[in-house]
């Protein structure tokens, strides 16, 4: 096989707890699977590093299946998109590499949601699975006086991660109200595992500060973050720290989707009852379809892979337990929406796109996303769009119109490939 033109029956996208189930699922019913990462490790972002550690379950168990089960892993390969019918361009250390696919399943998962406010730009301001990321990977945060601030749980998770790491975590604030947390609190006993993961989490931030109901306004500091100022929306008051760590909940990777001409409903992907979206012979699962965490990702992800496979008989029993995690997302949704006051923090010199140095001011004086790109340039720097296509959606409303690849930054090698000649079809086969 020429390794740089490769050919699987099934590819999947993501290495995270979606894809491994989806990639475990196909090629245990027999089909020549390949599973894609840009990463050198299997377990997405949320199992990073955990593989190491066979106490730690799920995660050992699903890459240990994983390992197990004959199907190929092409990990450091950037998929950049769509290279003609059927067929992937991926960019690898080595040199580029062209996946040709029967079936795709697409588990490429979230990103943090950045909100602008002043001070926002300054040194030591991280998104909270940001730090923690450096943090397993040798980062030195103990002795760091660390606030946490945002939506979602991922900033308990984290504090409880950096506080084990030696960190002194002064305070976690959360923007929702308390009566909505205790409302989605009281229905966890329908879910008795993230009760149990809930407590645990309590447990281990015993003694710190955890506030509702506050969120950041501003962040102190010339050189380096120093201070963050809180509000509840009646009072503001001031906290010295050395790194703020601030996000406003997860938003889903929906570049590659939409560059294979994939439909959205409600900014998630649309897909039928098989994990199947609006493209023939491609699938969706995991944060695409919905945040919903590693355990709805784990069912979605194994319904695309028997789905791909033909076995729809064995995916159907799955789909109650579907149901009942999405029913979880709905509810976590609820709990954690975004109020009002997030969306005016910014002031009219804040940066909004980083990359291209696009203030607020700016930016608010186009009439929409494409608008704004066309004048300013905003959403065309390195990131691409993902940190200030976000935070657009939700300052201003303006939904992402288009995508081109490629859908990550390349090199002009990789571009110069050809791929093979035709387009991708929609379900009915029509170009």
């Amino acid at each position: 096989m020429n390794e740089t033109r490769l050919r699987f029956e099934v590819v999947v996208v993501g290495a995270g707890p979606a894809g491994l189930a989806a990639a475990c699922a196909a090629a245990e019913n027999g089909r020549r699977t390949a599973l894609v990462d840009e990463t050198p490790w299997l377990g997405g972002q949320i199992w990073r590093g955990q593989q190491a550690h066979p106490a730690l379950r799920p995660a050992a168990r699903w890459v240990e299946r994983f390992r197990r089960s004959n199907a190929s892993w092409l990990d450091r390969c950037t998929i950049l998109g769509p290279a003609g019918r059927r067929t992937l361009l991926a960019e690898h250390p080595a040199g580029p590499r062209q996946i040709h696919w029967e079936r795709l399943i697409l588990a490429t998962g979230a990103r943090e949601l950045f909100l602008p406010f002043p001070g926002w730009t300054l040194p030591g301001n991280f998104g909270p699975g940001g730090l923690q990321s450096l943090a397993k990977h040798g980062w030195p945060v103990a002795g760091k006086r660390i606030v946490l601030a945002g939506s979602g749980p991922l900033l308990l998770a984290v504090a409880g991660g950096l506080r084990k790491m030696g960190a002194s975590i002064v305070s976690i604030n959360e923007q929702a109200p308390l009566r909505r947390l205790i409302s989605f609190g009281a229905g966890l006993y329908r879910w008795p595992g993230k009760l149990a993961q809930a407590a645990r989490l309590k447990w281990t931030l015993l003694g710190t500060p955890m506030r509702f109901g506050v969120w950041p306004v501003a962040v102190e500091g010339r050189e380096q973050v120093r201070a963050v100022i809180l509000t509840d929306g009646r009072r503001q008051w001031r906290e010295e720290c050395d790194l703020l760590a601030c996000g406003f909940g997860l938003v889903p990777n929906v570049e590659l989707p939409l560059a294979l001409g994939c439909q959205l409903e409600n900014d998630f992907v649309k897909t039928d009852p098989w994990q199947a979206g609006s493209v023939a012979g491609v699938y969706c699962a995991g944060e695409l379809t919905g945040i919903g965490g590693a355990e709805a990702a784990l069912v979605e992800g194994r319904i695309a892979g028997l789905a791909a496979s033909g076995r729809e008989d064995a995916a159907r029993p799955l789909m109650a337990r579907r149901a009942a995690w999405r029913r979880f997302g709905a509810a976590l949704a609820r709990a954690f929406a975004l109020r009002q006051e997030v969306a005016r923090l910014a002031a009219a010199e804040t940066l909004v796109c980083r990359c291209e140095d696009v203030g607020f001011d700016r930016m608010r004086s186009f009439a929409s996303w494409r608008e704004a790109k066309l004048q300013s340039r905003s959403g065309m720097g390195p990131c691409q769009g993902r940190v200030c296509g976000a935070a657009a959606k939700v300052l201003f409303g303006w939904g992402m119109e288009s995508v081109r690849p490629p859908v990550l930054p390349a090199r002009v090698e990789s571009l110069c490939q050809d791929g093979d000649e035709g387009s991708v079809e929609d379900k009915e086969g029509r170009p």
